[in-house]
């Protein structure tokens, strides 16, 4: 596997891993901001599991399948947090 063909991928999940430990961080201590990184890290999360899907090897595909999920939870949360401010 060169690098240069999976460089793409490799800056997408590490993009990915700072996103969302900024995000946990975030919701940790209950940040007033916490809700809008939870939405940016639903789409970061999404874009990496897009680019991991592209590749065959099943720690890719893995990969893509726990950043879809991520994502999904995120969008979940900032939901309904927006749904209790209402």
């Amino acid at each position: 596997m060169s690098r240069e063909r999976y460089q793409s991928c490799i800056e997408a999940c590490n993009t990915c891993a700072a996103i969302c430990r900024v995000a946990a961080s975030y919701m940790s201590r209950d940040s007033r901001y916490a809700m809008d990184l939870c939405r940016l890290c639903a789409d970061v999360c999404q874009a990496c599991g897009a680019e991991c899907a592209r590749h065959p090897q099943a720690h890719c595909q893995a990969c893509a399948q726990a950043c879809r999920h991520c994502a999904d939870e995120c969008r979940r949360m900032a939901t309904a947090s927006e749904m209790a401010k209402a």
